[in-house]
């Protein structure tokens, strides 16, 4: 079982950056692939990005090319997700989730974590 904790939400300013983290408990991280989803209100949960279990593959949502940047550190367990020029509408909960292979769709993931705000103003 893998357990996943975000941290790095906040509040900031349209324009800004924020790095976002997920740090994976147990031995098998390096044996997942890893996304970032987000959830805004009244809004369906979206996919932001996704990692290969190596790193050497990674896909966006078109939203977000260009602009966010997954990555990882499978020495550290943990997965980032680097965010500029930061819009209102990246405004959510941000989570990361763990699943078998390089997936868009939400339920083929495996484990999630609690998720963290980030909320951008204009």
């Amino acid at each position: 079982q893998v357990q996943l904790i975000e941290s790095g939400g906040g509040l900031v300013q349209a324009g800004d950056s924020l790095r976002l983290s997920c740090a994976a408990s147990g031995r098998t991280f390096s044996t997942y692939a890893m996304g970032w989803f987000r959830h805004a209100p009244g809004k369906e949960r979206e996919f932001v990005a996704t990692i290969s279990r190596s790193g050497g593959s990674t896909y966006y949502a078109d939203s977000v090319k260009g602009r966010f940047t997954i990555s990882r550190d499978n020495a550290k367990n943990t997965v980032y997700l680097q965010m500029n020029s930061l819009k209102p509408e990246d405004t959510a909960v941000y989570y990361c989730a763990a699943a078998r292979a390089v997936v868009t769709q939400s339920p083929l993931y495996d484990y999630w974590g609690q998720g963290t705000q980030v909320t951008v103003s204009s």
